[in-house]
């Protein structure tokens, strides 16, 4: 299979780039691949990608380049295609509408797929129907706003199939945007076996690790560590990431007193061998669309504390086995929690080995699997269709009944294909998905 990503920007740091690399890479061991980034902000990406994976990109943004284009007339009128509901519509324009557009009508593949809304977009009104298109989900259904999910429902059913990183998403897409004959699965995001060793569990360190804003609610991660250190002065609290809460959050630990036992790392990549110098991942947010750091930590043998926050924690972490979940905005809860693990070290060590193997589900070469298994259907799901479709069109009488009183697995195909071709809409509402 040819297989294309179309990503919004494959040189920058994030949980979307990181994941669209781990599974090109482990798709790429058998099929072809390519990234394309709309925009280049800098001459080589943040993140490492496997050098199979072809890797190119639509408009230039870097300032010192001399094919710089953030002063193309075009990149000066808005966009038109790209959906205003998407947060990201006020870096798109007029000239990123034609460079897409044009990207996916010269599109040598066989499947293309889409990383954020307003790529999907994108995807389902201008790619060729000749391609399979599929629309990845790495956000929640429930966090667009009104505008962009009506934009969704509008323009979705252009589209082959959606993937959620939940099931709990799944549900959601299937429940508000209802899409006929549109396939919705829930796969999970992968995460490579790190090239650094387990975590041995004897590190008096909590880890955490996230981009310091609001829904990651690190005010109540601090508020419940002051609790902790009031027992267990001898643990500390690492945060690792950076953004928009970063004052107010050092302003919070030194009115608790926090200096020497709450400390900010910023931003580290890669991760891992950072969170195997701890024993305990603590996550506190109100909503997390999968959460990537959970299984990470796991990846390293880390026991997880969590808030049982909407999506991911829940569909990730078996409570008591390999981590603890807790309601979310419970300061006292989560400090229970922690102190729960801190003081039973053989707990903790064991939930850690736990997790350490539980986390082999989320392996590169799994999810790549699922992935390359749904596109294959889609592949033969169209390629029935198209071969019934010519025999309907061709007279298809004595075809037909020669191909319907076959035994062979090609006349079983065809007449699965005919049947999809002749179900209506309102029957093909109905198939699961």
């Amino acid at each position: 299979m040819r297989i294309s990503f179309l990503i919004h920007n494959a040189y920058a740091i994030g949980g979307t780039v990181r994941t669209t690399f781990n599974l090109a890479a482990a798709l790429a061991d058998e099929h072809k691949v390519e990234v394309i980034s709309v925009f280049r902000h800098r001459d080589e990406p943040r993140l490492a990608y496997d050098p199979r994976i072809r890797l190119r990109h639509l408009v230039d943004m870097r300032g010192k380049s001399p094919a710089y284009e953030g002063g193309h007339p075009l990149a000066l009128r808005p966009a038109k295609v790209f959906p205003v509901g998407d947060p990201r519509y006020k870096q798109y324009s007029a000239l990123t509408d034609e460079r897409i557009a044009r990207a996916l009508a010269e599109l040598d593949t066989d499947v293309v797929v889409g990383t954020r809304p307003g790529l999907n977009v994108h995807i389902a009104r201008q790619a060729p129907s000749t391609l399979v298109r599929v629309a990845q989900e790495h956000l929640t259904l429930e966090t667009h706003g009104t505008r962009l999910v009506l934009a969704l429902r509008r323009r979705y059913p252009g589209l082959d199939a959606v993937t959620t990183t939940t099931e709990a998403d799944a549900a959601a897409y299937r429940r508000r945007l209802r899409l006929p004959g549109v396939r919705i699965r829930a796969v999970a995001n992968s995460v490579p076996v790190p090239d650094t060793a387990p975590s041995d569990g004897g590190g008096r360190h909590v880890v955490a690790v996230g981009r310091f804003a609001p829904v990651k609610r690190y005010g109540d991660l601090i508020r419940a560590f002051a609790k902790v250190v009031a027992e267990r002065p001898d643990w500390d609290l690492r945060l690792y990431g950076g953004g928009e809460q970063q004052a107010e959050l050092a302003a919070l630990i030194d009115d608790l007193g926090l200096g020497g036992h709450v400390r900010m790392m910023g931003n580290v990549s890669p991760i891992e061998p950072e969170l195997a110098k701890g024993s305990l991942l603590a996550v506190s947010s109100a909503m997390e669309s999968f959460g990537m750091t959970i299984v990470e930590a796991m990846r390293v043998g880390l026991p997880v504390v969590s808030t049982d926050c909407p999506l991911g924690p829940g569909e990730i972490i078996d409570h008591g086995e390999d981590g603890l979940l807790v309601p979310p905005g419970d300061i006292d809860a989560m400090a229970a929690a922690l102190l729960e693990l801190i003081n039973d070290d053989e707990r903790r060590k064991r939930m850690g080995r736990t997790a350490l193997d539980k986390a082999a589900r989320y392996d590169p070469d799994r999810i790549a699997g699922i992935h390359a298994a749904l596109f294959q259907e889609l592949l033969d799901a169209r390629r029935d269709s198209g071969t019934a479709r010519r025999l309907l069109r061709r007279g298809g009488g004595l075809v037909l009944g020669a191909v319907y009183g076959a035994n062979d697995a090609a006349g079983a195909g065809v007449r699965r294909a005919v049947k999809l071709v002749r179900k209506p809409a309102a029957a093909s509402a109905q198939q699961p998905r």
